[in-house]
């Protein structure tokens, strides 16, 4: 393990926890007629705020919350204590860290690309690292990890209540956790001791029997679920595991499951406190909070009755038998796109996917575990002791230098070496789209099979053209090998360099911890300063990295009249394509320079182009964000009209601040991921659904659009909105939005970060 941790979990936090969730529950029973209750609702009561404690309707009701600890990454993070900041305290109120693994490009091997990003992001480090020993912050440095698999090494425990400002937060909930990823200002209102603000979710169940086996790993469970939920099918809900079949997961395999939870919109994801928590948590040197956790297992489980009738208390169930499971692959572009590997050879030649695979890549923060690794290197020796190795490039990604460095002294990175793979630096690298490709040609189309969570086009080279095919580390290594993905492990044969024939073995079991413990890491973490009044936060008044932030305007009290659309997206808008990631993650503490990369990925619904669209003033096609800044420039508001499950993906709040830097007044929907939806109304755009989706296709390229009655925007409360058409013509349509009674507030200063300055 690292080093003494400043900001660590502590049995004594861990202990107080326990204890307002006793109280809490016992509270919450009595008020809600004694009815049985699930672990995420335990959980959830448990961290209620003591002004805002009642029985909440799932869905509608919003609760305020007490997390008990904040994960920031290193791109979202700048922009969080940025904000933070400006409340003027001189520390943070609970405990966070900082975790460095979002600004490492994967170019030539781990050594070479972690030092080469040092020194090109060295000022954005810098600043961090200064802020984090100034405000109390725990800082990860570069190379220390993947800040989900370091957060699950070290600070997630069963019950707690976490947020992080990346959207793959609920990885916690593989220990038991609910973990839920935030847009920034969240993150730093709490960071400041304000409660959290939730829409008290609904509950899905997925009772799980029998055990897995074979080729099938915990991987292919979500992927299977993300197949029938769809990629909003879990959009405000929490997604609970459970059953007998539950116990037979490993830590780290629930973790896989919770991680990619964020693929279908949920809240976040969540399995139960038991035996192989436990055996994780004494692995990683918390043999304290085991015991605790051992002590509290009727707050860290649901209720008996929740299991015996589950119907009774989700809004929606699954059943998986575990052991007729199939390994699944899903993709090209979209994580719920799934099938099992024996429909595999069928999809790509229906499809005319490209069946040679350019690149295959394993690890990553859903999938970089010691039994991840364990087996996918008991394929590759198989491979090997037949003089096998990839016929194409092999990326490995380990999630952490404690698995790094436990993997090479275990072997299994040699295993992986031997079959030619390449090991990349402890970060997220091609999984965000941090990945150099000189290979390619402009537009070359090509396949590439990943053990990652998201596949949206251009999220992983910043090539539209790749297409992602995500499955399990160890059925990655077993295309690898093929170099095809029609191949299917269970069935078809590989062919050995002097001729002869083979079939894989499925991986055999792997050990969920190494038997001689995880190796000790050194130098990895840096803790807060015992003298923070001393510490300067760097920020160099020239810099085009980072950006000291000016409040956004306040409401007028106007209505917004004859707006031109800036955009009309059509298909999936995730907020890759609003705010594209890549190149532009140097800019994330930069808000003006950020703002150049606005919706740079969308598809324009009218004219079918990405990232163009028609200039209302030149009556010229060009850039969104050069359209956007010559609107704002003269004054003038506009609005984005977004197709369904606007903004899905990633916690990146830039996707809602660099339209509100630009001048945007709205966003008109079909419906919105639910981060997004919220990140959109802290700084202060109205984000609106239609109230009839098919009013979409009212708004026309040349129109302008009118949302009044907005002094009497109110809960509940439709808003009218009328579109003036080039030709003379009116219409008007019924708009819908989920505001409370705060959050109008938000609006109304011109976003949640005035409020928190206020007060």
């Amino acid at each position: 393990m690292s080093e003494a941790v400043k900001i660590e979990t502590t049995p004594e936090l861990v202990s107080a926890v326990y204890s307002k969730l006793e109280t809490n529950v016992a509270k919450f029973r009595k008020i809600s007629n004694n009815r049985p209750l699930t672990l995420s609702e335990k959980i959830l009561v448990g961290h209620l705020d003591s002004s805002n404690f009642y029985d909440p309707e799932r869905g509608k009701s919003y609760v305020f919350l007490n997390p008990d600890r904040v994960a920031l990454q290193d791109v979202t993070g700048q922009m969080t204590i940025l904000q933070f900041a400006q409340a003027g305290l001189k520390r943070v109120k609970i405990p966070t860290t900082v975790h460095c693994d979002h600004l490492i490009q994967a170019k030539v091997n781990s050594s070479t690309d972690t030092r080469f990003a040092i020194i090109q992001n060295n000022e954005v480090f810098q600043f961090l690292e200064s802020a984090c020993r100034k405000y109390g912050i725990g800082f990860w440095k570069p190379g220390a990890g993947i800040i989900h698999q370091v957060v699950l090494e070290n600070y997630a425990f069963p019950g707690g209540l976490m947020i992080g400002t990346d959207s793959h937060t609920p990885n916690a909930g593989g220990l038991g956790m609910v973990a839920i990823g935030v847009g920034g200002l969240d993150a730093a209102e709490v960071m400041a001791g304000m409660p959290w603000e939730l829409l008290y979710p609904k509950r899905i169940g997925v009772y799980l029997r029998g055990e897995l086996n074979g080729w099938a790993a915990p991987k292919d469970i979500i992927l299977y679920v993300a197949s029938k939920l769809s990629v909003s099918g879990g959009t405000n809900a929490i997604i609970e595991y459970f059953g007998p079949g539950a116990k037979s997961i490993s830590c780290t395999g629930k973790a896989t499951i919770t991680n990619m939870g964020a693929e279908i919109g949920a809240t976040c994801s969540v399995f139960a406190y038991d035996e192989r928590m436990e055996r994780y948590l004494r692995a990683t040197n918390r043999g304290a909070i085991a015991d605790l956790a051992n002590k509290h297992r009727e707050l860290l489980t649901e209720d008996p009755e929740v299991e015996k009738d589950p119907a009774k208390y989700f809004d929606q169930l699954i059943e998986i038998d575990l052991s007729t499971l199939e390994p699944y692959v899903v993709g090209p572009h979209t994580p719920d796109l799934g099938r099992p590997i024996s429909k595999m050879a069928e999809d790509v030649k229906k499809n005319n996917y490209i069946d040679d695979i350019s690149v295959a890549l394993i690890g990553s923060c859903t999938n970089s575990s010691y039994e991840d690794m364990s087996r996918a290197a008991d394929v590759a020796e198989q491979a090997k002791a037949h003089g096998m190795k990839t016929p194409i490039s092999l990326q490995v990604t380990p999630g952490s230098e404690m698995i790094r460095a436990t993997i090479e002294r275990d072997g299994q990175m040699k295993m992986l070496q031997d079959i030619g793979a390449n090991v990349l630096a402890n970060a997220c690298g091609p999984c965000i789209g941090q990945w150099s490709r000189p290979e390619l040609k402009k537009g070359e189309r090509n396949t590439i099979v990943t053990s990652y969570n998201r596949n949206f086009p251009g999220r992983n080279d910043g090539r539209r053209e790749t297409m992602n095919f995500i499955g399990s580390p160890e059925l990655v290594i077993a295309l690898a090998l093929a170099g095809r993905l029609s191949f299917n492990p269970l069935n078809d044969e590989l062919t050995a360099p002097h001729g002869n024939r083979f079939k894989l073995h499925p991986p055999k079991q792997a050990p969920e911890v190494p038997q001689r413990g995880f190796q000790i890491t050194k130098e990895i973490y840096v803790p807060p300063a015992s003298d923070p009044d001393s510490i300067q936060v760097i920020i160099d008044p020239k810099s085009d990295r980072l950006q000291k932030l000016e409040p956004f305007a306040s409401w007028n009290g106007k209505d917004f009249e004859d707006l031109p659309v800036l955009a009309k997206t059509k298909g999936k808008t995730t907020t890759d394509h609003i705010s594209p990631a890549g190149a532009w993650l140097m800019y994330r503490g930069h808000l003006d320079k950020i703002s150049d990369n606005l919706l740079l990925g969308a598809v324009n619904a009218f004219n079918g182009e990405v990232g163009n669209g028609k200039n209302q003033l030149s009556g010229h096609i060009e850039s969104f964000p050069h359209i956007a800044r010559e609107y704002k420039a003269k004054g003038i508001r506009w609005i984005i009209v977004g197709d369904s499950n606007y903004g899905e993906g990633s916690s990146r709040e830039h996707a809602a601040m660099t339209p509100r830097y630009l001048n945007c007044a709205a966003v008109i929907a079909r419906s919105f991921a639910r981060i997004h939806e919220t990140n959109l109304k802290k700084q202060g755009i109205l984000a609106l659904t239609f109230a009839n989706s098919a009013d979409y296709d009212k708004i026309l390229e040349d129109d302008r659009v009118s949302i009044v009655g907005l002094k009497d925007l109110q809960p509940g409360k439709p808003v009218q909105c009328r579109i003036h058409h080039a030709d003379g013509g009116t219409e008007e349509i019924e708009l819908k939005h989920s505001y409370n009674s705060a959050q109008i507030a938000w609006f109304k200063a011109g976003s949640a970060l005035n409020l928190m300055r206020s007060k």
